[in-house]
């Protein structure tokens, strides 16, 4: 019982330690940009190298397993993710960051999918969902705290303590790692070829919706040759994973299981839905509400609170409720947070900032930790870490995929509410003659164009706030026809074949 409860400390430190390096670094861009001497576009690579990195490296997650055995290759990926960081926080221009953070993604893409089989293995069937909350509340309750410890310590200390804060927790789950159960180690080859495919399609995807928005989509030559490598790369791949003669990256047997199938497409489609808010929501209360840092993030911080209770909550049901009953309600209770949002103006008031929040995190921790359980629970154990590892790239790509829906309709949704509003903008307009009265201006007077210029600027991002909460909403309930295709035992518990040996 010892030996388990370390074993769950030393995998959840790990994952809460890269986890959060996903999100924890987001508020201290503007610190390091002037620092580094950077531009807007060159320091959005501090984030973008550490996701190419890391989803490229994550197929090779069960290949590495059996090659080194579970616990030599966790403690490789935890010593070389805690020097990575370090060598992050004494960087001392662009470059070295770029390839530092490179390098963290490298040593980074393991420690997820590693915990998740370690997690799943380590508990017997009847204490399974028990493992997955915990689990759950790593990968979930990590990315949500990040922009509000991010947000203190780049405050109280400087940008480079975002990395810095990685050395304890990372010198804390090294120690403890020793204690984890290993596994046989196995001879196995691997389709090289295969590898640099997969790799070029999910560069290229990454590079596609991470510079997209920024770089005008396909009015780029740069994003349409990004494109054109990632559905060539990825033709390449599955083309390659077809034949007889190679070694596939993945155990193709794994797609013959319909839970783990269908739980992939759910997680990927539920990229939007996640990380939508989280993306939107500092853009209001930073840009229209002048919010401080360290105030958003605290406003924000409630999520991960919401969602650690209602996974405890959810732990327990998971055996005795039917799972897509309990992702369903997930589902409502999110969509019903992110409604009431669509109703913010820009007279709204804290508290309403904060409540809605606390839907979205128990909504959020309803779906997670059902879901991953399914994901898992009937393939085989000698599968578990390459599926464990294939799922977390999923989960990546589709945040990332969804991040860019909310940053490109932000953006396209500002600019068309700028024009249908500046048509009411003329002197004509008995509101607005009502307006400049109470103000005491007169039409022509030099200061009213520039005030109303911000104004219009405000209301035009405000709208286009709300749009993008009411995408949100109707992308939650979108997800409710693909609990169809999930297929959960008779009586909603975990199968027998969730065990930790064939």
């Amino acid at each position: 019982m010892n030996s388990r409860l370390w074993v769950t400390v030393a995998v959840m430190a790990a994952t809460v330690m890269q986890v959060l390096d996903t999100t924890i670094v987001n508020v201290a861009l503007p610190q390091m940009q002037g620092e580094l001497g950077a531009t807007s576009d060159q320091i959005s690579w501090v984030l973008t190298s550490y996701l190419v990195a890391s989803a490229i490296c994550m197929p090779l997650t069960g290949y590495l397993t059996d090659r080194l055995g579970r616990r030599r290759y966790l403690l490789y990926s935890i010593s070389g993710f805690v020097i990575a960081s370090m060598l992050c926080g004494v960087a001392m221009n662009l470059t070295q960051i770029v390839l530092f953070r490179l390098l963290q993604g490298v040593f980074g893409a393991a420690l997820v999918p590693l915990s998740q089989a370690i997690m799943v293995d380590n508990y017997p069937r009847e204490e399974r969902g028990r493992a997955m909350a915990i689990w759950g509340m790593g990968v979930m309750v990590g990315p949500i705290a990040g922009p509000t410890l991010g947000g203190w310590l780049t405050d109280v200390f400087d940008w480079r303590w975002t990395f810095f804060i990685n050395l304890p927790v990372g010198v804390l789950s090294l120690f403890l790692a020793r204690q984890v159960p290993d596994t046989e180690r196995r001879q196995r080859s691997i389709d090289w070829l295969g590898l640099a495919m997969i790799s070029c399609a999910i560069g290229g995807i990454q590079y596609v919706l991470d510079r997209g928005n920024g770089d005008d989509w396909f009015a780029s030559s740069g994003i349409v040759a990004a494109a054109l490598l990632a559905v060539l790369g990825l033709a390449g791949f599955i083309w390659r994973g077809l034949s007889a003669e190679a070694h596939p990256l993945f155990d193709l047997h794994m797609f013959r299981d319909r839970n783990f199938v269908a739980a992939s497409f759910v997680i990927a489609a539920l990229g939007l839905s996640m990380y939508g808010a989280m993306v939107i929501q500092p853009i209001m209360l930073e840009g229209l509400f002048q919010y401080p840092t360290l105030d958003t993030g605290m406003i924000m911080a409630p999520r991960g609170v919401a969602s650690f209770v209602s996974m405890m909550i959810v732990g327990r049901l998971i055996g005795k409720v039917d799972s897509r009953l309990i992702i369903g309600t997930g589902l409502l209770i999110g969509a019903t947070g992110t409604w009431v949002c669509t109703h913010y103006t820009l007279d709204t008031s804290p508290a309403w900032f904060v409540w809605p929040v606390l839907l979205q995190g128990f909504g959020l921790g309803m779906i997670y930790v059902p879901l991953s359980a399914m994901a898992m629970s009937t393939l085989p154990a000698r599968l578990s870490a390459e599926a464990a590892g294939l799922f977390s790239l999923l989960r990546t790509m589709g945040s990332s995929v969804g991040i860019a829906i909310v940053s490109t309709a932000y953006t396209r949704g500002t600019q068309h509410a700028w024009n249908v509003l500046g048509g009411f903008f003329n002197e004509y307009n008995p509101a607005l003659q009502d307006y400049l009265q109470r103000l005491g201006k007169a039409a022509l007077d030099p200061s009213v164009a520039q005030r109303l210029a911000l104004e219009l600027d405000k209301q035009a991002r405000m709208v286009s706030i709300v749009d993008v909460y009411w995408l949100i909403t109707f992308s939650f309930l979108a997800m409710l026809p693909l609990l169809l295709l999930l297929k959960p035992r008779q009586g909603g518990g975990l199968p027998p074949e969730m065990t930790a040996h064939e």
